[in-house]
């Protein structure tokens, strides 16, 4: 078993910022070099998220749009309460969805569907310089 851990930042603006990773995932894989296995990309942090979707504006303005209804940032958060940040949405966004994806690596190849893209959402309330992690076993 072979394994390789690279990074990168993304600079990025909060509030369901959404960022396409795909292409620097897929330029990690290749240059590890392995033909079979398994690519794990992961933000640390608890107000953002790694998942797939079909990158385009229509679809990331419905997944903005559902992530509203399902936990709204204008209500009543615990969190913010105790805190006074006011991210309480964020980190129920964040946990809704997950900090990590992994990703089956086929003949040096990553596993996506022909619309599917590998994504970074921060729902923080402010901008931040995100680090994403990504380890390749294989």
């Amino acid at each position: 078993m072979h394994a390789q851990a690279f990074s990168f930042t993304v600079e990025t603006q909060g509030f369901a910022d959404v960022h396409d990773l795909t292409h620097t995932v897929a330029g990690f894989a290749n240059q590890a070099n392995v033909r079979n296995g398994l690519v794990t990309v992961f933000v640390p942090g608890s107000t953002a998220s790694v998942t797939t979707i079909e990158y385009e504006p229509g679809v990331v303005d419905d997944m903005k749009k559902a992530i509203e209804r399902i936990a709204p940032s204008a209500i009543h958060y615990d969190h913010d309460a105790r805190w006074g940040d006011g991210n309480g949405f964020a980190h129920v966004r964040a946990s809704l969805l997950g900090p990590s994806l992994t990703i089956p690596l086929v003949d040096g190849m990553l596993a996506l569907g022909t619309w599917q893209q590998i994504i970074l959402i921060d729902f923080d309330n402010r901008p931040r310089n995100r680090t994403v992690v990504v380890q390749i076993l294989g």
